[in-house]
């Protein structure tokens, strides 16, 4: 019998090994591919050029392959929506995990949940047929299609990642140290924010940053509400193009393995880096709070 167990042990170990080899090989595989695609322009263009150029004209001749204005509207847009997203996301969290009642959050919670089932081409639909026009008419600009209609729709899409994931992380503070707070004197609102909120930073900062790399990634939104001007912004209401709306909007006229084609996947290129920026720091931050909230326990 107890040979029989350890062999079935044994072998579903070696079934989830597999698993998760073949996930590593599959994005080893497609970060292969990328770099394979990409770097062959960098023999018709430098890095240098390439990185801090300020025109994209593709199909010009000669081309110009400048992908700095994509840089800074994929960077503004994430920045802008982060700022929208982080402070509904975590305090929507605090107010479902602290101090909504039970049945107040079986209703806010699937609510806000609800918002990650969309398809982002609906969010971008809604982006264009009604924040479009409302913003056009109401600041009276040239087109409600800009970095603040995109910023917006990102931030809807992003606050029930950041906000799912930080109640986790609320939840997860042990309950003795709330008792103990209380027990000490201090309030429900003094516990969560010197208890609560510390202890479980870890998570909320995950929750961040993970909700930033969809935004930075997020294609079908900014497609269709960024406006589509590859140049730098110079407010929030000015049209943008960031790096996946480029991709997504000119990889099918691109001559295959021509400049262009190889331009557009050296692009996705610097969009995955940032991305894998991105989460490096996110596990580097949970590492280091958990690491900190384990000490103090």
């Amino acid at each position: 019998m107890a040979n029989k167990r350890q062999s079935t042990e044994k072998v579903m170990q070696t079934f989830f090994f597999s698993i998760a080899t073949a996930s590593i090989a599959i994005l080893f595989m497609i970060m292969l591919f990328l770099f394979m695609e990409g770097l062959p322009i960098f023999r018709e263009v430098s890095v240098k050029d390439f990185i801090f150029g300020h025109y994209w004209y593709p199909t010009s001749d000669p081309p110009d392959f400048g992908i700095f204005p994509l840089i800074v509207a994929s960077l503004t847009v994430t920045a802008l929506s982060s700022a929208i997203a982080i402070p509904l996301g975590v305090m929507t969290a605090i107010y479902l995990a602290e101090l909504a009642s039970a049945r107040v959050a079986e209703i806010v919670k699937p609510a806000v949940e609800l918002l990650a089932a969309l398809p982002s081409v609906v969010i971008g639909f809604f982006g264009m047929v009604i924040v479009a026009p409302f913003l056009q008419e109401t600041f009276g600009l040239p087109t409600g299609l800009n970095l603040f209609n995109s910023a917006l729709m990102l931030a809807f899409m992003s606050i029930p990642t950041i906000c799912s994931l930080s109640e986790d992380a609320i939840h997860s503070v042990p309950i003795v140290l709330k008792e103990g707070s209380l027990a000490l004197g201090a309030t429900h609102w003094e516990t969560i924010i010197r208890v609560v909120l510390p202890a479980s930073v870890s998570g909320i900062s995950t929750a961040v940053i993970l909700g930033m790399s969809r935004a930075i990634g997020e294609t079908m939104v900014v497609l269709m509400v960024a406006g589509g001007a590859a140049m730098i912004p110079g407010s929030v209401f000015d049209p943008v193009r960031p790096m996946p709306a480029s991709i997504a909007a000119e990889m099918a006229e691109a001559p295959f393995r021509g400049d262009h084609y190889y331009a557009l996947f050296a692009t996705g290129i610097v969009l995955f880096l940032f991305t894998l920026v991105f989460n490096i720091i996110a596990d580097h931050i949970a590492h280091k709070y958990r690491q900190v909230g384990e000490a103090s326990l």
